[in-house]
C-alpha cells in the first residue's frame, strides 16, 4: 500500500491561497491606486467642478458595489470562476489604461466597474474549496486572504500616487493598469493550483430554507443604517482628500509629503489594529461578554463620528493648514471604528441568510454599500458650499445618526439573530472581519 503523497504548501497553506493573495494584493493596488488619484485628477487636471466631481467619484464607487451582484450570477450560472476572473480582470486592465486618455474618463469608470462585476465576487469564492471541511487552517484562511487586501491598498497610493502627483497623473493611472495585468498573469499562471470549478447546473428542485420576514426586514433596517453611514465614510477618498491638498500643512522635516500617501493610512492601521481587536474581542467572548452584532456596529459608527469631530476641531483650532499629524490620527480613530462596523455588518448578513439564499442575502449587502455610495456622492457636493470645519462636524452628524439608527434595531435585530441554533449571536468574529473588500 502507498503512502499518501504529502500535500505540497507554500508557507504552510495551500499554494493556490497565495496565488488567490497575489491576484487580490495587484487587484487591489489596481482599484486603490486610481482612487486615490481619481478626485485630484477631476478637479485638478480635468478642471471639472468640485460638485460634479463628487459625484462622478460616488457614483463610480456605488457601480463598483453594484456590478458584482449581476456578476455573482453571471459567474454561477454562465461563465464559471475562474473564466470570469479572466474576462473580468481583462477588462479591468483594458479600463485603467483608458484612464490615461482624457477624453475617455467616462468610458474607462464604466470599464472598470463592469469588469470588478465578474472579478470581485469570483476570486474569493474559491479560498473555502483549497481545504477540507476539518482542515484547522481553514479559519485563518481569510485572514491570509485580507492581509493582500490591504497590502495592495496600502502600496497603491504610495506608488501610483507618487507617480501620479511628480510624473503625471497619466503615469499614475498607468501604474494601476499594470498592476492589474500583473496580478492577471499571476492567476492564469497559477491556475493548477487552484480547486476545480464547481458544477454550474443548479437542481430547481433543491430545497431552500424557510423565508423568514423577521429577518428581511432586520437586514433592510440594518442595510439603511449602513446607508446612511456610507454618506460619511466614503468621503475619505472625496472631500477628506481634497481637504488634504488644501487644508493641511503637509510638510515634515523640510519635506512635504505627498497628499496622496495619506490615503495608505487607512489600509495600514486595518493590518496593524486587526490582530489586537480580534484578541480583545477573543479574550471578552471567553469572560461571556459579547456585544450584538447591531451594538457592535453602532458603537464603530460612533467612533468614526467621533473621527470626523477630530477633522473639525483641527480645523477650527488652525489658524490657517491643520498639521498633519491631526490627519494621521484621524485614520487611526476612522479605521478603529470601521473594524467594528462594516466587517461585521458583512459576517451579519452572512450569518442570517437562509438556506439556498446565501448569495443573494451577501449581495444585498453590497446593495447596501451601493446606494450608501451614491448618497456620498450628493453629500460630497456641499463640500464647496460650506466651511470644512462646518462640514466635518456635519459628517460627525451623519455618521452618529448612523449609530443611533442601530443602537434604535438592536433590540429587535438581536432576536432575530438568536432565534434557531444556527443563528445564535457571533461569538467569533475573526471569520467575519477579514473577508469584506473594498469596505
Amino acid at each position: 500500500m502507498t503512502a499518501a503523497r504529502p500535500e505540497r504548501t507554500w508557507f504552510g497553506q495551500p499554494r493556490g491561497l497565495t496565488i488567490l493573495f497575489l491576484t487580490n494584493m495587484w487587484e487591489q493596488f489596481s482599484y486603490y491606486g486610481m482612487r486615490a488619484l481619481l478626485v485630484y485628477y477631476m478637479t485638478k487636471e480635468l478642471l471639472l467642478d468640485q460638485q460634479w466631481s463628487s459625484i462622478v467619484y460616488g457614483t463610480y464607487t456605488a457601480c463598483a458595489y453594484f456590478t458584482p451582484i449581476l456578476g455573482g450570477v453571471i459567474a454561477d450560472r454562465l461563465l464559471g470562476r475562474r473564466l470570469a476572473i479572466v474576462i473580468g480582470g481583462s477588462i479591468m486592465a483594458a479600463g485603467h489604461f483608458m484612464m490615461a486618455f482624457e477624453p475617455l474618463l467616462y468610458a474607462a469608470l464604466a470599464t472598470i466597474a463592469l469588469g470588478n462585476g465578474l472579478f470581485l465576487p469570483s476570486l474569493p469564492s474559491q479560498i473555502d474549496s483549497l481545504y477540507t471541511a476539518d482542515d484547522p487552517r481553514r479559519g485563518w484562511a481569510y485572514n491570509v486572504y485580507y492581509v493582500g487586501v490591504n497590502l495592495g491598498g496600502f502600496l497603491a497610493p504610495i506608488i501610483c500616487g507618487t507617480l501620479g502627483e511628480t510624473l503625471g497623473w497619466h503615469w499614475g493611472f498607468g501604474a494601476a493598469g499594470i498592476g492589474m495585468a500583473l496580478g492577471l498573469c499571476i492567476y492564469v499562471w497559477g491556475q493548477r493550483y487552484l480547486p476545480p470549478e464547481p458544477p454550474r447546473r443548479r437542481d430547481p428542485a433543491a430545497p431552500r430554507g424557510a423565508f423568514d420576514w423577521r429577518m428581511v426586514a432586520a437586514l433592510v433596517a440594518v442595510a439603511g443604517a449602513v446607508t446612511v453611514f456610507r454618506g460619511a465614510y466614503e468621503q475619505v477618498g472625496n472631500t477628506v482628500a481634497l481637504w488634504t491638498d488644501s487644508g493641511v500643512d503637509r510638510r515634515a522635516g523640510g519635506w512635504t509629503i505627498p497628499m496622496t500617501w495619506f490615503q495608505s493610512l487607512n489600509p495600514l492601521f486595518v493590518m496593524l489594529f486587526t490582530p489586537p481587536l480580534l484578541a480583545w474581542w477573543a479574550r471578552r467572548a471567553e469572560r461571556g461578554i459579547v456585544q450584538s452584532s447591531a451594538r457592535r456596529m453602532a458603537t464603530g459608527a460612533l467612533i468614526v463620528a467621533g473621527s470626523f469631530a477630530l477633522l473639525a476641531f483641527a480645523s477650527a483650532t488652525a489658524g490657517g493648514a491643520a498639521a498633519w499629524p491631526w490627519l494621521a490620527l484621524f485614520f487611526a480613530v476612522l479605521t478603529l471604528g470601521e473594524l467594528f462596523i462594516l466587517p461585521v455588518g458583512l459576517g451579519l448578513f452572512a450569518r442570517l441568510a437562509p438556506e439556498g439564499y446565501g448569495a443573494t442575502t451577501v449581495a444585498a449587502w453590497f446593495l447596501a454599500i451601493f446606494t450608501g455610495s451614491l448618497a456620498a456622492g450628493f453629500v460630497g457636493t456641499l463640500w464647496s458650499s460650506t466651511t470644512p470645519t462646518a462640514y466635518f462636524l456635519m459628517l460627525a452628524g451623519v455618521a452618529a445618526t448612523a449609530a443611533v439608527l442601530l443602537r434604535a434595531i438592536d433590540g429587535f435585530v438581536t432576536s432575530v439573530e438568536m432565534r434557531g441554533a444556527n443563528k445564535a449571536v457571533d461569538t467569533s468574529p475573526i471569520g467575519t472581519i477579514v473577508s469584506d473588500q473594498k469596505i
